[in-house]
């Protein structure tokens, strides 16, 4: 049973090491999250995002498969243990005081929430644990090297350096985002609008006389008239009201395509009608080659009867196409690379790439 336990959690470092090899940038934008004001207070690791995010995916890979193969045991099963002790305290925090909502464990391929996040670490660190105590009495006999091991260790090393090298160059080799090429828009927002989330509101009341905290939702304290009632001893607790998801309706990242011109004009229905729309995506205009830009709106230029707009977060960002506005963590969700070009025919993507592969098309 050891070695299925070994295996299994192997597969499972390396599962989730691969996914966020593939989208690597995708990772990047996760931990800025945590860097950020609002959680950590770290924001001078944010522009290192990157670089970190590309040394805990090659960390997760390589511990993994040196699990799988047995390749020193002892300094393995260390690393990983110290590995899921770091990532347990992280979705723990984003858990307990819901600050991250999704820890981009597995990317964009399993989406998990923070409590599950918590209990899947939580779940690895005691496996880990165990093989620790059922494989101490082997590690001086696992020692020797076998040199086929170390050659697919290089081999898997250098294989996975090429797919982290293209999510970053171009785009995800593999798109586990909701906007992946063939996605129909139009057909994404009426599931969406069919089958929305509900919500409802939960207020804390106290009883005067006893001292009772309730929570109550709201139809509960409107149907109970003893909460509300004249000398009802119920009390709402002030800055304590909470709104709660009560049904989970159709979830997609696409509710969040609101582009709107400069004047505030809602712009989605007139993109996803047109027969075709080529759109300019930069969620950092600023650090945008500024020359890659105006390139591409040259180029743009030869596209026919087509719907030509520039979004980014900065409505002067483009100086020969309209501009539009939209949020920038929604620009990320459709775009990793800094500017990017989509591709609409009938709200439906036929083509994603980076500026620097459009141009050169």
């Amino acid at each position: 049973m050891k070695h299925v336990l070994r295996i299994v959690i192997a597969l499972i470092f390396i599962a989730s090491g691969f996914v966020k090899a593939v989208d690597v940038v995708g990772f990047s934008f996760k931990l800025e999250e945590y860097f950020s004001p609002s959680v950590f207070n770290m924001p001078f690791f944010e522009s290192q995002a990157l670089v970190i995010a590309i040394f805990v995916v090659v960390l997760e890979l390589v511990l993994g498969l040196m699990l799988l193969l047995r390749i020193r045991l002892k300094f393995t099963l260390s690393a990983l243990i110290a590995v899921c002790i770091f990532f347990a305290f992280l979705t723990f925090y984003s858990a307990y005081f819901n600050k991250v909502t999704d820890c981009g464990c597995f990317g964009d391929a399993l989406k998990f929430t923070p409590w599950q996040s918590f209990t899947k670490d939580l779940i690895l660190l005691i496996g880990l644990i165990l093989l620790w105590f059922l494989y101490r009495n082997q590690f001086q006999m696992l020692q020797p090297k076998n040199p086929s091991k170390y050659v697919a260790l290089s081999l898997f090393s250098i294989i996975m350096g090429f797919v982290i090298a293209h999510g970053i160059i171009h785009e995800p080799l593999i798109d586990f985002r909701d906007y992946k090429i063939g996605t129909d828009l139009n057909a994404e927002k009426s599931k969406i609008e069919k089958d929305p989330s509900e919500y409802k509101t939960f207020y804390s009341l106290k009883n005067s006389k006893t001292g009772e905290v309730l929570e109550v939702n709201q139809d509960d304290y409107v149907n109970d008239k003893k909460y509300w009632e004249e000398g009802s001893p119920w009390k709402i607790e002030d800055g304590k009201t909470t709104s709660k998801i009560v049904k989970e309706g159709y979830s997609s990242e696409i509710s969040k395509f609101k582009p709107e011109s400069s004047e505030g004009m809602d712009l989605t229905e007139e993109i996803l009608k047109s027969p075709k729309a080529v759109l300019v995506f930069s969620y950092q205009p600023d650090h945008a080659d500024k020359n890659v830009l105006a390139a591409t709106e040259a180029k743009l230029k030869s596209e026919k009867d087509a719907l030509i707009l520039g979004i980014s977060t900065n409505p002067n960002t483009f100086k020969t196409i309209n501009n539009a506005t939209m949020d920038a963590t929604a620009i990320k969700t459709i775009a990793r690379s800094n500017p990017f070009v989509l591709t609409l025919q009938n709200g439906k993507i036929v083509d994603k790439m980076s500026t620097n592969d459009y141009l050169k098309n």
